[in-house]
């Protein structure tokens, strides 16, 4: 509580506080919405969990709000923007912050990647099944496919920041445009042609992030409350800014708002698109894999949403309690997300064990009733996990500006950089492509494993061997 009370009394008075609060309410909806809407039941004897999304019908408009993953974009794409532009102004490059930028991502899904890897090898040891083992370590890294793209999207911040740079709102415009050519593929075929929207929808939503990062930057300054200290705030390259910056006002939010839903009751009610955001089991489509058209329509109204309640938000976020929990949460955040499938893999195992796993129809009294004391269980296990795991992620260093270079070293770094987020992209995507069915001695295809610690053993070392501050 102390270093909390620390952090926020350090905290820049030009900080956009309520990007953080974005972050903390999104991975909290996922947690809980992950947790609250699995069905646990028993397969061949075995316990297995799927969604009760096609038993609850109604529940299908609430996907609206609850598919949050466009803000995990959106947020990131404001992050990303402000990290880079600080990091420039103090004289790194974008191979630096590429680096550095890795080890928030890196380091505690390499942790959790380590330990089901060891869990399930030991358990193979003893004479559990390789495919068994396989099922619960592929449930417990369902996670692994959102780092997929958002670490592809990471990666190619610095080019599309460039973008940005130029062409403003005109690129998620056409990047929108590319989503809906790839929903013709899978409308009417090929369906292979939609595979490109698992990048395109979220770097559109990314550099909506870039915007808001950009007119937040453009409202402190014209408020005169801009400072070197404060990373947010500052930057280089405002040639055009006012004419392409995202309005922050409460009447374009109602304008997004009202346009996003209008879009989205067209496109679901009246076109092909499911009505739920997230997967339905026998559902034509999946809105979300890929990022459809819908789901971009379902973005705008949320970022319209977002919009209309930034002010009273930010007022909100000036008291230290607040303030404090939503650090508190940020902290950890990564670490949340990565854990909280594992740790209802855990608490499933346990009273399976005890012979006490209740397994009520989907819908019923008993099933409603279970919800609470599940979600309880669920936080408990899952508070033990943070609390071994998450100073990993909280312990993270501040990135520091490295000295000049040769042009060269400057290239060797870029390709190594490069050549470690493709090992950890590869080994992640290899990862989620692999079936669930099939023996995996260690619960990870192997492939997969080496490739994602060839990448991230790169990007460490060179975030140990980076050239110090001239």
């Amino acid at each position: 509580m102390r270093r909390l009370r620390q952090l926020a009394q350090r905290t820049p008075p030009g900080r956009e506080r309520y990007i953080d609060l974005l972050r903390a309410l999104a991975i909290t909806m996922v947690v809980l919405g992950h947790w609250g809407v699995t069905v646990i039941g028993y397969d061949h004897g075995r316990p297995a969990g799927h969604s009760a999304l096609a038993d609850l019908r109604w529940a299908w408009p609430l996907t609206w709000v609850a598919q949050v993953m466009p803000v995990f974009f959106l947020v990131g794409g404001y992050a990303n923007a402000a990290s880079l532009t600080s990091r420039r102004r103090r004289g790194g490059s974008a191979t630096g912050w590429l680096v550095d930028r890795s080890a928030r991502l890196i380091r505690p899904t390499t942790v959790l990647l380590l330990v089901l890897a060891a869990g399930a090898g030991i358990a193979t040891l003893r004479g559990a099944d390789a495919a068994q083992v396989r099922e619960v370590i592929w449930f417990a890294t369902i996670p692994l496919w959102f780092l997929v793209a958002y670490v592809a999207v990471v990666a190619l911040t610095p080019p599309m920041y460039a973008l940005h740079r130029r062409f403003g709102l005109a690129v998620p415009v056409a990047l929108v445009a590319l989503v809906a050519l790839g929903d013709l593929g899978r409308l009417l075929g090929p369906a292979v042609l939609a595979d490109g929207n698992y990048l395109l929808g979220w770097l559109a939503v990314h550099q909506v992030g870039f915007a808001w990062y950009d007119a937040a930057r453009a409202d402190t300054r014209r408020t005169g409350d801009a400072t070197a200290a404060d990373a947010d705030t500052a930057g280089d390259g405002d040639r055009g800014l006012f004419r392409r910056r995202l309005p922050l006002s409460g009447r374009a939010g109602a304008i997004l708002l009202g346009g996003g839903l209008a879009a989205l009751v067209l496109l679901t009610v009246a076109g092909p698109y499911p009505v739920a955001m997230l997967h339905v089991p026998g559902e034509r489509l999946d809105n979300a894999a890929p990022p459809s058209l819908a789901l971009m329509a379902a973005a705008a109204a949320q970022l319209g949403l977002i919009l209309l309640l930034r002010r009273p938000a930010g007022r909100w976020l000036r008291r230290s309690g607040p303030w404090q929990a939503v650090l508190a949460v940020n902290a950890v955040v990564l670490t949340l997300f990565l854990w909280h499938l594992t740790a209802a893999v855990l608490l499933v195992g346990l009273l399976d064990a005890l012979g006490v796993l209740p397994t009520p129809p989907v819908g019923s009294a008993a099933w409603w009733a279970w919800r609470v004391p599940w979600l309880l269980a669920l936080a408990a296990v899952l508070a033990v996990l943070v609390a071994i795991f998450g100073p990993v992620e909280a312990r993270t260093r501040r990135p520091t500006a490295t000295g000049p270079a040769g042009v060269g070293r400057r290239r060797l770094r870029a390709g190594l950089a490069l050549a470690g987020y493709a090992g950890v992209l590869v080994g992640l995507l290899l990862n989620s492509l692999t079936p669930k069915e099939g023996p995996e001695p260690l619960g990870l295809p192997a492939p997969a494993l080496v490739a994602y610690l060839a990448g991230a053993g790169l990007l460490r070392l060179l975030r140990s061997g980076r050239d110090r501050p001239g």
